[in-house]
């Protein structure tokens, strides 16, 4: 406890402490959302301990409480969770030895943990922003899904409250940030078209799925006109071909 509070700072433990109580909102409206859905107090609950990924919880209720089939509603998570493997690779260092300590740190791998850990230059405060960080999200966030769940079967009707928005308000806070890539919009934008066109006409679930075809409209493509374009300039591995005179021999 010493060497942490020798390493995390007043403006870091701060913007975490923020983090941490923002996350406990949107989890209360998660077990709120679940348990006006009609699903079970408990499945919200085992789902935050045992998933602790918020997007894919989302998904997961949205499509089961749709009456969609659960198996879509587990691989539209498992899918939106595959973020997390390149991301393994960039924080893996702050894990340390021991198969223990590398379980419990992957499980607490999500967007805001990673974020801080990579705006960290000395591997000592990356370890130490990571697990607080990581620790303190997971406590708020459970603490919040519980007290959201059993708010949620006092209240009853949760749709009154406007709690049912926080579903897609939270994927679209998660889009936005990405949208200022030309690729990512063209992703979206497929998307979401797919998603309109197909939910008329498919099972609860299948749509979201479908609108991963959307990431292929994000692969890079590369044009035949720009290298036959006169006005794009030379390879540099191309030797400059200076103009020749005709009128010489």
């Amino acid at each position: 406890m010493r060497s942490t509070g020798r390493t995390l700072d007043r403006d870091l433990a701060r913007d975490i402490a923020l983090v941490c109580l923002a996350d406990a909102l949107v989890g209360v409206s998660f077990g709120a959302i679940a348990v006006g859905l009609g699903l079970p107090l408990w499945l919200p609950v085992l789902l935050s301990v045992v998933v602790f990924a918020g997007a894919s919880q989302f998904i997961f209720i949205g499509i089961v409480g749709a009456g969609g089939n659960p198996v879509a509603a587990v691989v539209a998570g498992l899918l939106v969770n595959a973020r997390h493997v390149p991301f393994g690779f960039t924080v893996g260092d702050v894990f340390g030895r021991g198969w223990l300590r590398r379980l419990v740190g992957s499980h607490l791998m999500v967007d805001e943990t990673v974020a801080f850990t990579l705006a960290q230059d000395e591997p000592r405060r990356r370890r130490i922003a990571y697990w607080t960080c990581g620790l303190g999200l997971f406590a708020a966030w459970n603490l919040g899904v519980l007290a959201g769940a059993f708010g949620g079967r006092a209240i009853g009707d949760t749709d009154a409250f406007g709690l049912d928005a926080a579903f897609p308000a939270v994927l679209l806070a998660l889009l936005l940030p990405s949208l200022t890539d030309a690729a990512i919009r063209r992703a979206a934008a497929v998307g979401v078209v797919v998603a309109l066109a197909a939910t008329p006409f498919l099972p609860a679930g299948l749509p979201v799925l479908l609108a991963l075809a959307g990431v292929a409209a994000s692969l890079p493509r590369r044009s035949p006109a720009a290298a036959t374009d006169p006005g794009s300039p030379p390879s540099p591995e191309a030797p400059e071909r200076l103009p020749t005179d005709r009128t010489t021999p």
